[in-house]
């Protein structure tokens, strides 16, 4: 690489860096609330199961409670997992929330105040995780009807960019996350930081090109599944639900967001190793290639 590019580049990651902790200390700030909130009574292996919300989970759920080891692992459940039949059952440690549909009044559903109407009810030690991230001051204590059983803690959300020596530095710090385009990787960011050694992932099927198609109307389309809303759906046109209202995706944006989205995984796969932590994708036919893959059988 000649000079001229090397201080071309140098010069790029310089402003990314400022330009990270500019936006850090002016929308969310420099505190790690994740850590300062800890654990609640960590297995003493240090195991932790993230389950997402792909098709594959129900059939996983059914397998993980004929296991002894399942009693061994804390776990974590994620945005709509509270209208399952397991939720209560499973009586998860931690919850994740960070679509903009649960802090936002354009994405107020039917659904999302039923989901918190649930937590309300929730009668054992939970913490529930949130985006620091909050532009219409949601409140998610009210949400819940000030539940005195469940703690919310933020937690950071704006992507590090900048000079590789110190994006470890910031995650070891809460700075920075693993908001690359899923819940699931704010959980794997989370998990880290409070100090677990091994982080299983199910119901991570991430099959984001099944069912893509583009309509008549040009617009984008994909047929989406979650384990908890039965049979898969007809394809229909999927929104950028940051934006408000929400805007089409198309072809290009689409496959680009979802090219981040798996070096997001890549990102995380890093920064376990440094920190001795293993992932483990246990959720068979995901398209994750990122972590150690180990299903169930």
């Amino acid at each position: 690489m000649s000079i001229g590019l090397r201080i071309k580049e140098a010069l790029h990651r310089t402003i990314d860096t400022l330009f990270f902790f500019s936006a850090v200390a002016v929308k969310e700030g420099f505190s790690n609330r994740v850590a300062k909130a800890g654990a609640i009574d960590m297995n003493p292996e240090g195991r932790i199961a993230i389950l997402g919300n792909g098709p594959s989970l129900k059939a996983e759920m059914q397998l993980l409670s004929e296991r002894e080891e399942w009693a061994k692992m804390d776990t974590m459940a994620v945005n709509f997992f509270a209208l399952s039949d397991e939720f209560i059952a499973l009586r998860p440690k931690y919850y994740i929330l960070s679509d903009p549909q649960f802090f936002r009044e354009a994405g107020r559903s039917e659904r999302r105040d039923l989901l918190y109407d649930t937590l309300s009810r929730v009668d054992w030690q939970m913490t529930l995780y949130v985006q620091c991230y909050n532009p219409e001051h949601f409140d998610y204590a009210a949400a819940v009807s000030n539940n005195p059983n469940i703690r919310i803690v933020p937690f950071h959300t704006i992507p590090y960019k900048g000079y590789r020596c110190l994006e470890h530095w910031c995650y070891r710090h809460g700075l920075g996350s693993g908001n690359f385009g899923t819940v699931v990787q704010n959980g794997i960011f989370v998990a880290l930081l409070l100090g677990y050694k091994q982080i299983e992932l199910y119901g991570v099927d991430h099959t984001l090109l099944d069912g893509l198609m583009v309509n008549e109307q040009n617009q984008l389309c994909r047929t989406i599944s979650h384990y908890y809303d039965g049979a898969p759906t007809e394809p229909t046109p999927i929104y950028v639900n940051a934006t408000n209202p929400p805007q089409p995706y198309t072809m290009s944006s689409y496959l680009a967001e979802t090219a981040e989205l798996f070096r997001g995984h890549e990102v995380l796969e890093r920064y376990a190793r440094s920190r001795g932590a293993r992932i483990l994708n246990r959720t068979r036919g995901s398209l994750i290639d990122s972590y150690e893959r180990q299903p169930l059988e």
